[in-house]
């Protein structure tokens, strides 16, 4: 369950970012759908990482040359 809800994480915050970028395009209506819906996505995050007694450290990947990329939205680059 672990890695399901690690991609699924990542997935989530890939999404958040392109909509970030995306943002000036619409409409002011359409900005807060996209805020309500990003803050459910979230909040269901949180109650499935709760329910299955996942840390948010836990899903973390370990992206080898890149780094981990973690649920805090930062990903580390290594130096080679």
């Amino acid at each position: 369950m672990c890695l399901v809800l690690t991609v699924v994480e990542l997935l989530r915050q890939l999404m958040e970012r392109q909509a970030l970028r995306r943002m000036d395009e619409l409409s002011d209506d359409q900005v807060e759908a996209l805020g309500s819906a990003l803050t459910r996505l979230a909040a269901a995050m949180e109650e499935l990482r709760e329910r299955h007694g996942i840390a948010a450290s836990e899903l973390n990947l370990d992206l080898s040359p890149l780094g981990q990329c973690s649920t805090d939205a930062q990903c580390s680059r290594r130096t080679v």
